[in-house]
């Protein structure tokens, strides 16, 4: 009898505590997800994600939810993943300022697909390798001397494709110089047939990258895998023969990076593997030209609108010209004062900034702003969260260089390139490849375009729709 009391008593302070609690923490729950929706089951909202791109505002997505939900922080499903989006220079600041502390670099799974030999090992120990791999390359002090590389491809580049041309199309010339660069520099390939060879696939490999990976044929990501193993399969042919020519004295231990790569091994003195060393060149060929190459599309589209702008720059690249002695190639000096010529090209990155954004993923539990992040969950910054919000540049879509002058935007609201740890490496190079071909360009040339209001869509990095047509109109000297 004694033992049924006692298991009574039990159960009623069990009941009690439990009551106490309820009654206690019920109003108190610990901080609520972000505001926002996830959209269709599956795919969330992916199709409206892309499609604003696609019709050429990709700021939509992100700005119309920041007035709807939050202008700090708001909760989506995307590319299949629960995501936030963080917003505003706050935003960016916390997600750069926290790499590899609460967040980490995450890519969609058609990243992994693309590049499948990345995914043997995290997306964090790819990162530190892959920057202790590089050598000084992208270094200012160590990019001096490729200015005039760059220049002379530039020179060529400009006889073949836009001299004695009445008309011509701006974005694949844009990325034949860019891609054309990016063979020379970093694997030593300057034949034009053989950087041909290897520049029809990477429009596809682009836009597979950011894709929904659905691998049924005919779909983006589907023909990106395709183009992404026909030039690895290139790739591996030309390390194959570096090999050899580097074992015969053929070429040189520090020509470009591909020696570098081969040449160099890890802490316990491993070496690469081809496939892997493939990979790792088809990331920096890809970096290394397609954001620039929109940017030169952008620069040449805004100048034909702005012959105010286009004077100014014109100008400037004149009075470096009229320096240089018939044949002499520019130097890291004359690019140096190209100052009016960058601040142009900054607008540019502001308006149509070839990054959209990228994502990064939780590696804990955290709360930010109020609102609770969960461990795993996506995370995407946004450049059009400060580049075209009016909070930070005022009057946002208007083109205005001199929002660079001086000390330039506040900290965190231009991020053409990203920032923190994982800052684009390539940001030093984009400038010099930018401004060398603004000189050829502006020294040539006057334009103007052939589709007055030719419509711009972003897949994944802004372009024209048709390739920006202009008409050119040659210098008289």
């Amino acid at each position: 009898m004694d033992v049924f009391y006692v298991s009574l008593f039990c159960l009623f302070v069990s009941f009690v505590l439990l009551s106490l609690h309820l009654l206690f923490y019920k109003n108190k729950p610990g901080p609520a997800l972000p505001p926002g929706k996830t959209g269709w089951p599956v795919i969330g909202e992916s199709l409206e994600f892309l499609s604003t791109g696609w019709k050429g505002h990709p700021e939509k997505f992100i700005l119309d939810r920041m007035a709807k939900f939050s202008s700090v922080v708001f909760r989506t499903h995307l590319l299949g993943e629960k995501a936030a989006v963080f917003c505003g220079a706050a935003g960016n600041k916390f997600l750069f300022s926290n790499e590899n502390k609460l967040v980490q670099a995450w890519w969609p799974s058609s990243v992994d697909k693309i590049f499948p030999s990345s995914t043997q090992t995290s997306s964090k120990e790819e990162a530190i390798k892959m920057r202790k791999m590089l050598p000084n390359f992208f270094k200012p002090e160590a990019l001096q001397r490729y200015v005039g590389i760059m220049d002379h491809i530039a020179q060529r580049h400009f006889a073949d494709g836009w001299d004695n041309k009445e008309e011509v199309v701006v974005f694949p010339l844009a990325k034949n110089f860019t891609f054309w660069l990016a063979c020379r520099l970093f694997v030593s390939i300057e034949d034009p047939d053989q950087v041909d060879k290897f520049a029809e696939p990477f429009n596809l490999l682009a836009a597979g990258l950011i894709s929904i990976p659905i691998d049924l044929p005919g779909t983006p990501f589907n023909k990106g895998i395709k183009a992404s193993n026909r030039v690895r399969k290139e790739l591996v042919s030309i390390i194959k023969q570096r090999k050899i020519d580097l074992a015969e004295g053929k070429a040189s231990p520090t020509q470009d990076i591909l020696s570098h790569m081969l040449l160099t091994g890890d802490e316990n003195g491993k070496f690469m593997q081809e496939l892997d060393i493939a990979d790792k060149i088809l990331g920096l060929l890809i970096g290394g030209h397609d954001t620039a190459s929109s940017a030169c599309t952008f620069i040449v589209k805004y100048l034909a609108e702005l012959p105010q702008v286009y004077e100014r720059v014109y100008n400037e690249q004149m009075e470096i010209a009229k320096t240089k002695a018939p044949g002499e190639l520019l130097n890291w000096e004359d690019l140096q004062k190209m100052k009016y010529s960058w601040n142009v090209a900054c607008e540019v990155l502001r308006l149509a900034s070839p990054l959209q954004g990228a994502f990064r993923e939780a590696i804990t539990d955290f709360v930010y702003n109020g609102f609770s992040i969960p461990k795993g969950w996506k995370l995407y910054w946004s450049a059009n969260s400060t580049h075209k919000n009016p909070e930070f540049f005022p009057e946002p879509m208007k083109f205005d260089p001199s929002r660079f002058e001086g000390s330039g935007p506040a900290p965190y609201t231009f991020v053409p390139f990203g920032g923190g740890p994982r800052m684009c490496p390539g940001k030093e190079y984009a400038r010099l490849e930018i401004l060398v071909f603004m000189h050829h360009l502006v020294k040539r040339f006057r334009w103007e375009k052939m589709i007055p209001d030719e419509k711009i869509v972003v897949d994944p990095m802004p372009m024209p729709a048709k390739g920006l047509p202009v008409r050119l109109f040659p210098h008289k000297f």
